[in-house]
């Protein structure tokens, strides 16, 4: 690993975020007064809307669209429709994209810039039995943070979608104009790897509208529980698929589940499998050995490993194992080693595994299949398109050629400059907001924006957003309305975070 970063290193960091500050200062390019008239009305707008803005989200986390299950297609649809319509947006339509449809809308407010907005309008799966309160339900209840909403969806991003959407409702109710026009794209297959959703670049409505935007956000909830925030400059790729054996494709094993006393004569596609599985990776898991895998990994840049290093300076590690409920890191690394494993590093995770029986007791079987449900994520300069072919000649030389590949969606990694006005204008209400922040090279997470970032826009795009929340993809997922600890916005907080945020796009 490398070496402690110079202390010239992080003195030129604070250098250049003291610049940023005083650019960003009030009164530095800013239409200042405007804003100022503009945002005590509005804030007041937002206090009143409040409650009419968490009903809609409890309505919204009532009516989870599930890609995976194809359920609540139309509805979710029809539902993302309307909650855009509501809030300002004309011309709003489903957008087909061979898969579940898109729904898209524009807001012009005959303003001199466009602004995108990415909403993913789809949910992950949930069991029931593992929530503290039904996660449809919208459970409002009492965190240490403060009041908070429990329920799928909470922070996965209806919430902060919610608080998006009430800044826009805030905006009409105060009869002021918004300061950039708005672009909406809505997803409804992010939670399966966003299969289509490049497809609504087809449509030339879409394409026309997206190229006029300064660049796309998908409105996030940004803060640590402490109230500190990271701004990231790109996210990682990724791939889901799933490697099925089967002792019908195989030749061997069985064609169906037998007697298990049968092992002794009959092969098993199962243990075919998890021999499959074991050529993908050494190091206990942890690093991918999928022939020419690391061809095109483009290594950490100083500047990246500067930002990280002051990144591990800022966060907190006990806080964030805590939070994972983690006690050490891969080979026991210190903190800002796993933080840059972390941002440069793909990996290939096993997200499940379903063979056989897995109900109560046993059941003496020989399963005649299994599946292996993987994903693979990506960094610069890996593609969907170079790293897919690798996994299957991979398989073929190992002598699992036999293993069905189904990919089942993905897309590739994405960057965004340091300078570029998304990013500048989210350190610039994080200034004025006194939020400590820091910038990060890329999320281990993955989004779709490499719809905007790659051919044919080349936007600049990213997360951003006030508020905190947790629990994305697992059991009590929640999202704090009303915050105890004045360092960590709640609901109102995060809809004036949006406000200012396009206040910014407006001059920045």
């Amino acid at each position: 690993m490398t070496a402690e970063t110079p202390s010239a290193d992080r003195r030129t960091i604070l250098k250049a975020a003291a610049a940023s500050a005083a650019l960003l200062a009030p009164g530095a390019g800013l239409a200042q007064s405007r804003r100022d008239a503009d945002r005590e009305a509005i804030r007041a707008a937002v206090d009143a809307g409040y409650e009419d803005s968490v009903r809609r989200l409890r309505e919204w986390i009532a009516l989870p669209t599930i890609a995976a299950e194809r359920l609540n297609i139309d509805e979710g649809v029809q539902h993302m429709s309307r909650l855009a319509t509501e809030a300002g947006f004309t011309g709003v339509r489903a957008v087909p994209t061979g898969g579940i449809p898109a729904v898209f809308g524009v807001l012009d407010a005959g303003a001199r810039r466009t602004v995108g907005i990415y909403f993913m309008y789809d949910v992950k799966q949930y069991d029931p039995a593992e929530w503290a309160s039904p996660p449809l339900e919208g459970r409002i209840f009492d965190h240490p943070l403060g009041r908070a909403i429990r329920g799928r969806g909470a922070t996965n991003q209806k919430g902060p979608e919610s608080a998006f959407l009430a800044a826009l409702h805030a905006f009409r109710a105060s009869g002021r104009r918004l300061p950039v026009n708005l672009v909406l794209l809505a997803e409804g297959e992010e939670e399966i790897g966003s299969p289509n959703f490049i497809n609504t670049m087809r449509d030339p409505e879409v394409l026309a509208a997206m190229r006029r935007a300064e660049g796309v956000i998908i409105p996030s909830n940004g803060q640590a529980p402490n109230g500190s925030a990271s701004i990231t400059l790109g996210a990682k790729g990724i791939i889901e698929l799933e490697l099925v054996a089967s002792g019908e494709r195989w030749g061997r094993g069985p064609a169906r589940d037998i007697h298990s006393s049968l092992k002794a004569q009959v092969d098993s596609p199962v243990w075919h499998l998890v021999e499959a599985l074991k050529t993908l990776t050494t190091d206990h898991g942890n690093t991918p050995a999928i022939e020419g895998w690391f061809e095109h990994v483009r290594p950490l840049t100083a500047r990246e490993r500067a930002l990280i290093a002051e990144a591990a300076r800022t966060r907190s590690e006990e806080e964030v194992k805590r939070s994972l409920g983690v006690q050490r890191w891969i080979d026991d690394l210190p903190w800002r080693e796993s933080l840059e494993r972390l941002a440069s590093q793909p990996t290939v995770n096993i997200e499940g595994l379903v063979a056989g029986y897995t109900g109560p007791g046993g059941k003496t079987i020989l399963p005649a299949r299994g599946v292996a449900k993987l994903d693979l994520r990506l960094v610069p300069n890996m593609t969907v398109a170079d790293a897919l072919p690798k996994l299957r000649r991979h398989l073929e030389r190992h002598g699992f050629g036999d293993i069905e590949v189904n990919m089942s969606g993905g897309y590739d990694p994405t960057e965004t400059a340091e300078d570029s006005n998304v990013i500048r204008a989210q350190q610039a209400v994080y200034t004025r907001g006194n939020v400590e922040f820091s910038l990060f090279p890329r999320s281990a997470g993955s989004w779709p924006g490499f719809v905007f970032t790659g051919e044919p826009l080349r936007k600049p795009a990213g997360q951003f957003g006030l508020g905190h929340g947790s629990g994305a993809h697992a059991p009590d997922e929640y999202m704090i309305l009303e915050s105890s600890n004045p360092r960590v916005a709640g609901f109102r907080e995060a809809a004036m975070g949006y406000v200012d945020f396009l206040y910014e796009m407006a001059t920045i």
